[in-house]
């Protein structure tokens, strides 16, 4: 299971992510390309380039956690809301996204509908 954490930031990064990268390609995307620190305790989420396979990494306190989800149908939705890079969500936001919805139309309103489903 997937634990978010109070303070925790959770990033989307909407570049295209290779999925046969394990913990260390990841965390060499984090520090190349995107200058994080990936032991500050936030999420990190990856995306393949045709949206039905998403990674989520964390550090969580004396390593790094890493979480996959591949989708039999349809895709994730978020490409037609971000431009290339990342964006900062809500956990509301990071629990629609895992279900398949389209979470940038998910406001902070509605975590209370969400909590059904976990």
């Amino acid at each position: 299971m997937l634990r978010i954490h109070d303070q925790q930031q959770i990033y989307v990064y909407t570049d295209p992510v290779d999925m046969r990268k394990a913990v260390n390609g990841l965390i060499t995307i984090l520090l190349e390309e995107f200058d994080k620190n990936p032991q500050t305790g936030d999420l990190y989420v990856f995306v393949n380039r045709t949206r039905d396979k998403i990674k989520c990494l964390a550090w969580d306190k004396n390593g790094f956690v890493l979480y996959y989800k591949r989708l039999e149908q349809g895709r994730f939705n978020f490409s037609k809301y971000l431009k290339n890079g990342e964006i900062v969500i809500s956990e509301t936001q990071l629990k629609a996204l895992l279900m398949g919805l389209d979470f940038y139309l998910v406001g902070e309103n509605y975590s209370k509908n969400f909590e059904y489903f976990f």
